[in-house]
Formats: C-alpha cells, sequence, structure tokens
C-alpha cells in the first residue's frame, strides 16, 4: 500500500515558492506528477477563461482570507493563470498559507467554475482540512482534503449568490440526485448537494483523461477496494468520485469544524450514528471500533435519526444568501 512518509519537494513547485525561507513545505498536487501542459493561447482547449478563473479566486479569497488570518497566518493564492502546469498544489511557509492555481489545469476540456470550485477548495482543505494529516506533518492527507473540500469548503462557496452563474455540468447524474434526495428532505439542501456531487464529476473526468483510463467513473460503481491502512496519496479516478459524493452527502454542520487530532470530529462516523457521507474504505482506514459499525451500515441512506423535514447540515447558513447561489 502506497504511503507518502514525508513532502518531496518536486523542483517545479519548489521554483514557484514566492517567499524565500529555508522552511517551505510542498504539498503533493492536486494531481500526480504529470507532464500534461495546455498554454494560455490554446484558445479551443475549453475550460475556464480568465475572468471565471479569477472569479473563483476571487470567491475562495473573500472567504478564507479572514480564518486564515484567525488562526495567525496569512492566505497566499499565487494565480499562475500564464503557466500551462495541469495541476494545482499548496505549500506552507512559515505564517503563509499558499496556493499555487495553474491556469493549465483551469483550461481543461473537463473543467468548469464549479469543477475549479473544487480543486480550489482541495488545496485550501490541505491546511484547514484536519485529520487524517500526511505523515503527521501540517497537511491534511489527498483524500481527506477531498472530502473535507465537499463536506466544508464548497458549501461556503456556494453561499453567495456571485456563484449561481458559475458554469456546471449541464446534467446532473440521476444517480446522485437519488441520493441527494434521500438525504436532504429540504429541495434546497437536496440542490446544494447535488451540485458538489457534480462538480466532483467534472474533475473525475479530468482524472480519467490525465491517467487514459477507458472506463468512465460512476456514482453507482463505488471503488470496492479496501485499505489495510490509511493511504495518503491521491486515490484512484473512481475513489475521489466517491469521496467527493460521500462529502456531500455528510450532514455535519458546515460550522462544526474539523479537528487536526481526531478525524470523527466535524465528520460523518458510524459511530456518531450516520449511515451515509463516510469516508470512502479505498483510502480511508477507520478505527477497530469504527469498522465494527460499518458493517452494518446502508449504501445510500439519510443519517439515523435525521429529521425528515431539515437536517442540520446548513442550519447556521440560512440566513448567508446560501440558497441565491444555487
Amino acid at each position: 500500500m502506497r504511503r507518502v512518509l514525508g513532502f518531496p519537494c518536486i523542483a517545479l513547485l519548489c521554483g514557484l515558492a514566492v517567499f524565500p525561507s529555508p522552511t517551505v513545505r510542498v504539498c503533493r498536487g492536486f494531481l500526480p506528477e504529470n507532464d500534461m501542459k495546455i498554454p494560455v493561447w490554446m484558445k479551443g482547449a475549453g475550460g475556464l477563461t480568465e475572468a471565471q478563473y479569477n472569479e473563483v479566486m476571487d470567491r475562495l479569497e473573500g472567504i478564507y482570507s479572514p480564518i486564515v488570518k484567525s488562526k495567525g497566518g496569512v492566505l497566499r493564492i499565487n494565480r499562475l493563470w500564464e503557466d500551462a502546469t495541469v495541476n494545482s498544489s499548496a505549500q506552507r511557509q512559515g505564517r503563509y498559507y499558499v496556493l499555487n492555481m495553474y491556469g493549465g489545469l483551469a483550461r481543461h476540456q473537463a473543467i468548469t467554475q464549479d469543477g475549479e470550485t473544487l480543486v480550489a477548495c482541495h488545496e485550501m482543505m490541505h491546511h484547514l482540512g484536519g485529520a487524517p494529516k500526511i505523515a503527521d506533518d501540517w497537511a491534511s492527507n489527498e483524500g481527506q482534503a477531498d472530502y473535507a473540500a465537499d463536506l466544508k469548503c464548497m458549501r461556503l462557496m456556494f453561499s453567495s449568490p456571485g456563484t449561481r452563474g458559475f458554469t456546471r455540468m449541464a446534467t446532473p447524474d440521476p444517480v446522485a440526485s437519488q441520493a441527494c434526495k434521500q438525504t436532504y428532505k429540504d429541495k434546497q439542501e437536496a440542490a446544494l448537494c447535488l451540485r458538489i456531487a457534480t462538480a466532483g464529476m467534472s474533475v473525475s473526468e479530468l482524472f480519467k483523461d490525465l491517467r487514459k483510463e477507458p472506463k468512465d467513473p460512476s456514482y453507482d460503481t463505488p471503488d470496492p477496494a479496501v485499505v489495510e491502512e490509511t493511504d495518503d496519496d491521491h486515490p484512484g479516478t473512481q475513489c475521489r468520485l466517491d469521496t467527493y459524493f460521500q462529502g456531500a452527502l455528510c450532514t455535519q454542520p458546515v460550522s462544526k469544524p474539523l479537528s487536526d487530532a481526531d478525524p470523527a470530529k466535524g465528520a460523518c462516523t458510524a459511530s456518531q450514528g450516520y449511515r451515509v457521507g463516510l469516508r470512502p474504505l479505498c483510502w480511508y482506514k477507520p478505527t477497530p471500533a469504527e469498522s465494527l459499525q460499518l458493517l452494518s451500515r446502508a449504501p445510500i441512506a439519510p443519517r439515523l435519526g435525521e429529521s425528515a423535514s431539515r437536517s442540520r447540515s446548513l442550519s447556521d447558513l440560512q440566513g448567508s444568501g446560501l440558497w441565491q447561489g444555487l
């Protein structure tokens, strides 16, 4: 089983550090290291325009700059639109929480603004996504960054009416739609769940293209793998889609923070009575006690004891214009 034992500093990423310091700590990129390039002059490649890309970064910066400041840090988003690299990355340098957001990825034909939002949230959650961590260091591991992106960050991002016009996949998947409606009895919450899950499909199409995989990822073909220990590295395409889907289905309150030490806090676990929204076993190894609880959970069902009228997951955002962003 792959397990990251440190933070290898890839030459390309190290060259992007903008604050000279001997203590730069770089996290692996959103994608595995690859040689795909989409230069800015490839206008017909699809994906986002520079204006659309900046709309996403502006929204992320507006939400997370004060959150990072409250932790004694400074958020720095390197808007690398001209860079052809198809990837993104996070790094910590002293008090700076750095995101490197490359234009090459944003220009990929599979990427919508909602998909780019997920990419940006993934990098932000390397900083703020809690446990499990990579080698117990500063960064949430790859699977956790995916999970926390949908569980927390995407919900905050889509709370703005300014995101209503973000580009997204035109036809939501019926399996995802049914699961969201079953988990969230409120129509607005179900719509948000579906929007978040659909963004996961956008980036999963990118994974498929990068890896040249013949099989399409799907919401109804979950990865059957069960890891023997938590895998800190990038999960496979289907496993990542499963993670996005479960993050969208978790009904934990947005306001309940994730913990750097305890993976259960702020997340959905079987021991807390959740039957969906759990981290997939294709990358996550739960505690022995949690594993016993998982044996009896159903594949798709609302939280045990959840109100059929409205869950608690987004109640703290009711006055924030959340639904205007849908």
